[in-house]
């Protein structure tokens, strides 16, 4: 346990033979149980699990109190049979931990580059009650980057950006990073069974958190780059994720500042969505008119002036809506506004 509460880690594993091992091994003492996932792994990964699992459940017992489901061992391994994705990899193990009564979830991925280390610091933020999810990031530290390529790098932040447009956590920088912990009435209030399935699952989640008015913690942190090489494949992944984060956006603008509580957000945005719609449209068929059409469509230039100058209006208005709902760990909030 940890400060009186009970912990758990979701460790989603796909290809991570000569990882997962040892990342299972290292975990810190004070984790309660593991809930291991295979996602239909093609090499080594489920033997590697099995017989980690095998040595850690015999030298290490779990509270009574989770043993209620007749779940006993302090590793629970659960094996995929067909290929379903990471999201519905930790997807199973908040389920587990749902049914376990856990009272904080953490993620570590089975590739090793999450220090085990830096667990306490990923979970305190939940367990002190000043956020319900708490997520690590690479990108704030200069020397947390070592080990990251330019283009690796680059990527992080445009994605990182989109996903703060999407989710409404404006100031979060590392949106890719899968170092998080949820509180057990987080993953009570969310719908998990809803959640993207894919790697898309980390944008998904934060939208979803935002939508409940949930707030969130990120704790920076070093990564740790060995010889793994990601399962990512790009050429799905980004028009995938690219259309995921346009749904979730407009699901929440709708949600948040139209349905739940109407606020001018969803105006500027609305109205900056359809300038910019208007003024591209517009320059298409001035074009295929001719150049001179073109010249002569000034109009264009002002719905395209007018829709920036909304949208742009419409993000300062969602920045101050959701300021109080994300946080740096090393710059806590009030003591006084902590979560009960």
């Amino acid at each position: 346990m940890f400060k009186q509460h009970t912990v758990a880690v979701v460790v989603p594993a796909y290809n991570e033979e000569g990882f997962v091992g040892n990342v299972l091994r290292t975990m810190p003492s004070f984790v309660d149980r593991v809930y291991v996932v295979d996602d239909c792994s093609r090499d080594e990964t489920w033997r590697e699990i099995q017989e980690a699992s095998a040595e850690l459940n015999a030298q290490r017992a779990v509270p009574s109190e989770l043993t209620a489901n007749g779940r006993e061992d302090y590793v629970v391994a659960v094996r995929h049979e067909e290929n379903m994705g990471r999201g519905s990899s930790v997807k199973d193990g908040y389920r587990l931990a749902l049914e376990d009564g856990i009272d904080v979830t953490a993620v570590m991925d089975g590739d090793g580059q999450m220090d085990p280390d830096e667990l306490d610091r990923i979970i305190t933020p939940v367990v002190e009650g000043r956020a319900d999810y708490a997520k690590g990031t690479r990108l704030r530290e200069r020397d947390h980057t070592q080990g990251m390529t330019r283009w690796r790098l680059f990527g992080n932040h445009l994605l990182s950006f989109l996903t703060n447009l999407s989710s409404g956590y404006w100031g979060m920088g590392d949106s890719q990073n899968g170092y998080t912990a949820i509180s057990r009435a987080a993953l009570e209030e969310i719908p998990v069974e809803d959640l993207y399935d894919g790697y898309g699952f980390l944008n998904d989640i934060l939208t979803v958190l935002n939508v409940h008015g949930l707030t969130i913690a990120e704790v920076p942190h070093p990564a740790v780059y060995d010889e793994e090489e990601s399962g990512i494949r790009y050429s799905t992944f980004v028009p995938l994720v690219s259309m995921l984060l346009l749904t979730n956006f407009l699901f929440r603008i709708g949600m948040r500042y139209g349905i739940r509580d109407f606020h001018p957000t969803v105006v500027c945005y609305g109205l900056g969505v359809g300038g910019l719609a208007v003024s591209g449209f517009g320059a298409v068929a001035a074009a295929v008119a001719g150049g001179a059409a073109i010249m002569a469509t000034s109009h264009l230039v002002t719905a395209l002036l007018v829709g920036v100058i909304l949208f742009v209006f419409g993000i300062v208005l969602d920045i101050q809506q959701n300021s109080e709902l994300a946080y740096r760990y090393d710059r806590y909030p009030d003591p006084d506004r902590q979560r009960q």
